[in-house]
């Protein structure tokens, strides 16, 4: 058995009683486990109300040895979220960052430096009242642990390449931000969580961002798509 934090990424339900939960970990990175009967009982110290999208948690489970599908032998909470799950705003960032780090995180492997990232930023949404922006400036941060974080020593040229990462004088056939997008990117780069409500954007400008973004995570990660939750998303935040 092995103890670790973990931030919950999906539970879907498997048969009638149990979950197939998916979890970020400190000590191992993203792992599978199978809790069986959990939906059945209302017995037992692993309850199904633990994991919620994004719920950051302390478990002891087994740690891979026999090839299975985890367990969880025991589970508490590592951070008591305020707001997350019932500021309208808070939670519908939750469904989607969510579905962003399900596609996204794929290695097996340990990195705390990650998990520590991902640990600080959800307590910071949890606590802050302007977080319009915080789906944004996560997203580029989050590409700085996943290898295509963009490439810095040429930002005064006036288009981004978001398949080569890399600002650039002429553009080409691939995807690229320019003129107000470009303007937001800047920004966003050039900024910190607690900096963030001093970038104003309206709504339009804030959804072409993010649909760009989109874009680069697809162009740089195999398998990543489009959230499903984008669209509710996209309604969000008034201008």
């Amino acid at each position: 058995m092995i103890a670790t934090k973990a931030i919950v990424l999906s539970a879907l339900k498997y048969a009638d009683t149990s979950l197939i939960v998916k979890a970020y970990t400190a000590e191992m990175g993203l792992v599978t486990y199978m809790l069986k009967g959990v939906l059945g009982t209302k017995k037992g110290k692993v309850k199904a109300a633990y994991f919620q999208s994004l719920m950051q948690l302390e478990l002891v489970a087994s740690d891979r040895k026999n090839g299975k599908m985890e367990h969880i032998k025991e589970v508490r909470l590592a951070y008591t979220y305020k707001e997350l799950y019932l500021d309208p705003i808070k939670r519908s960032l939750a469904i989607f960052l969510a579905e962003v780090l399900s596609g996204a995180l794929q290695e097996e492997i340990e990195n705390k430096e990650l998990f520590g990232f991902l640990e600080l930023s959800l307590q910071y949404l949890d606590q802050q009242d302007q977080v319009a922006n915080f789906h944004l400036f996560f997203m580029l941060q989050l590409s700085k642990f996943l290898g295509f974080y963009p490439q810095l020593n040429q930002e005064h040229l006036p288009y981004f390449d978001l398949q080569e990462a890399e600002f650039v004088s002429i553009p080409n056939n691939n995807p690229i931000l320019f003129d107000e997008e470009l303007t937001v990117f800047r920004a966003l780069l050039g900024t910190n969580f607690d900096s963030l409500p001093y970038i104003k954007l309206n709504k339009e400008i804030r959804v072409a961002v993010l649909n760009k973004l989109i874009i680069y995570f697809e162009l740089h990660l195999q398998g990543f798509r489009a959230p499903k939750s984008i669209l509710v998303l996209q309604q969000l935040f008034e201008d």
